[in-house]
């Protein structure tokens, strides 16, 4: 018998039944379609070995005047711009105390109390201090004047952290010093906590006794949005504040409310952009002019060329829009020529028409859903988001997108922590990657792919909070424990070796009684791409099974290598299938048409 070619459809397909899938990929982790064939994914290295505090969900990449390139990095504590791999804090202030704080120490103690009347600060809350003098002996100015973290909140006017030396005698007062608090914006959660009552939200943010809040059980996680002006940065905090940094104030100046430079600027937003046709910053979900009071489907925008000219005026163009529909905003993103607005329930348009109007909004879609405020990506023209059970393509009208791999997606996915879903474009390769938690975690620990070059999907296990498609740098950038990676570097797990196989449907070799014997296997797979040292094997096995619904119930492993030719088989059945996978370090590989030797054979 001739041999045959093992060709399989290019992407994966889990909606089919093994049989209905003959001919196709069904399950993978690590890989990638591209001319049709699976190959490895591209690794990823740290950064650099600095580290930030927080999760990460917002990225930003642009560059000053002088060729500086920064980062912005926005985390549920803190807030950070990074320029050759340092993380410089520009985490806004929220409040600033003079000759308030007081300190009590115990004797043989590294906790030390606070005393600051109606200090607003929770546990996880970051304070600096300066002007305070030595504290209990040991405890010198040089110790307590730097930052600290809020470890307890026993009442509204106290709080306890921790010194790096312990008192050797017990003391309290102001340390003879004129103490001055600097106390930076509350930290955010960063899980969803569902519900009020007992266990709502994160432990600490209220006092022994005091009644949950029915605002924190099930609010908001920490979400940035953030755009540069110029040099300088804008980033809002979801239904928070604005903000502004000022590039030539430098890298240890702190960002500052946009509304101290423009009181008529929003004092709180779901999200904020700034438009690249037109130069205008724009606010969405925000308060009215002259209110305090948010209006989630209310657009702001300034004068166009002016971030802090929020006043409209005959001789400016300044203005506002209401959006028709829904009862929220929830995700806005930025294409080529206009924004998409997306609600709860509707999509719409956000389009520079220019004088008198300044901006024109137009409903283009309803019926439809959107997971979080970072579920929607663009690539050009078209933005791709992850709904609720579905996905979806704006290319000039709104469609939903066929997914050949929805319920694997939906069907182990937890729904209470959908706001950490994450979209990430990386272009080089046409993909739209979307991070999301799997049923039994409360992080992103699996992704989804579409190429939208190849027109396919495949997903895998991985956790990423944030992402950034290359441009700006040279490499894609992904957050995850503190650290930024450097993806499509290399073929490894930050020096360790990344894992990665596909595994196809079976294919049917026999019909009736007459079952069919694979003896060879030439397989058609290349390691070019591998680093210097790399042992370029990869495990195939085969798989047979004798009737649909049964599984594989036997296989046979062999070990290929870039130099092989022929493989010596012994495997019996009706359907055959094939895993392809590899551990090694510094190893990738593409995988072409294999084929293999079968004869007709008896069942026994």
């Amino acid at each position: 018998m001739p041999l045959s070619s093992f060709k399989f459809k290019p992407g994966v397909n889990t909606e089919l039944t093994s049989y209905a899938n003959e001919g196709g990929w069904n399950d993978c982790d690590k890989i990638r379609f591209r001319f049709g064939f699976p190959e490895k994914l591209g690794g990823w290295v740290k950064r650099s070995l600095n580290s930030f505090l927080g999760t990460c969900r917002s990225l930003h990449a642009w560059v000053a005047l002088d060729g500086s390139k920064f980062l912005g990095v926005g985390t549920q504590k803190k807030f950070y711009i990074e320029e050759g791999g340092a993380f410089n804090d520009v985490t806004p202030l929220r409040k600033t105390t003079t000759n308030a704080a007081t300190f009590a120490a115990t004797n043989g103690s590294t906790t030390v109390t606070v005393t600051d009347s109606g200090h607003g600060a929770i546990v996880g809350d970051f304070v600096t201090f300066s002007g305070a003098a030595t504290l209990g002996g040991n405890i010198t100015a040089t110790v307590l004047n730097i930052e600290y973290e809020v470890v307890t909140v026993p009442t509204a006017n106290t709080y306890t952290i921790t010194t790096s030396v312990a008192a050797n005698s017990s003391d309290s007062g102001n340390g003879g010093g004129s103490v001055v608090a600097k106390y930076q914006l509350n930290i955010g959660i960063n899980t969803v906590v569902p519900g009020t009552g007992w266990g709502a939200g994160t432990w600490g943010r209220g006092t022994w006794g005091s009644a949950a809040s029915t605002v924190t059980g099930g609010s908001n996680i920490r979400i940035f949005s953030q755009d540069n002006f110029g040099e300088d940065l804008i980033f809002n905090i979801r239904d928070g504040s604005i903000y502004y940094w000022d590039k030539t104030n430098g890298l240890s100046t702190r960002a500052v409310e946009l509304s101290t430079l423009d009181t008529n600027a929003p004092t709180i937003a779901r999200a904020v952009l700034v438009s690249d046709r037109d130069r205008h910053v724009i606010a969405f979900g925000c308060n009215p002019l002259g209110s305090s009071t948010q209006d989630k489907l209310l657009i702001r925008f300034s004068s166009q060329e002016n971030a802090t000219d929020w006043l409209a005026t005959a001789t400016n163009t300044a203005g506002d829009l209401v959006v028709g529909s829904g009862s929220q905003i929830i995700s806005v993103t930025e294409t080529r020529r206009e924004v998409l607005v997306l609600t709860d329930n509707s999509a719409h348009s956000l389009q520079f028409i220019g004088p008198p109007f300044t901006f024109g909004l137009t409903q283009i879609s309803t019926g439809i859903t959107v997971l979080g405020p970072n579920a929607a990506v663009a690539a050009g023209d078209a933005v791709f988001w992850m709904g609720d059970g579905r996905f979806y393509l704006y290319d000039g009208t709104v469609k939903p997108l066929p997914c050949t791999v929805r319920d694997t997606v939906f069907d182990n996915f937890n729904f209470t922590q959908a706001e950490q879903v994450y979209a990430g474009l990386n272009s080089e390769f046409g993909e739209v990657f979307w991070f999301y938690p799997s049923a039994d975690s409360s992080s992103n620990d699996k992704y989804v792919i579409y190429n939208y070059d190849e027109q396919v999907w495949y997903f895998g296990s991985l956790a990423r909070s944030a992402w950034l498609d290359r441009g700006i740098n040279q490499f894609p950038i992904a957050a995850e424990g503190g650290f930024l990676f450097n993806h499509e570097e290399g073929a490894d797990d930050d020096g360790s070796a990344l894992s990665a196989f596909i595994e196809s449907s079976p294919v049917d070799i026999g019909d009736g009684e007459n079952f069919a014997f694979v003896r060879r296997l030439i397989p058609d797979i290349s390691f070019l791409d591998s680093g210097v040292g790399a042992t370029k094997t990869a495990k195939f096995t085969l798989k047979a099974e004798d009737f649909p619904g049964t599984g594989y119930t036997k296989s046979f492993e062999t070990d290929v290598t870039g130099t092989a030719t022929l493989n010596h088989v012994r495997l019996r059945g009706r359907a055959v299938g094939v895993r392809v996978e590899t551990d090694g370090l510094g190893v990738t590989w593409r995988l072409g048409s294999t084929r293999i030797d079968i004869k007709q054979d008896g069942r026994r």
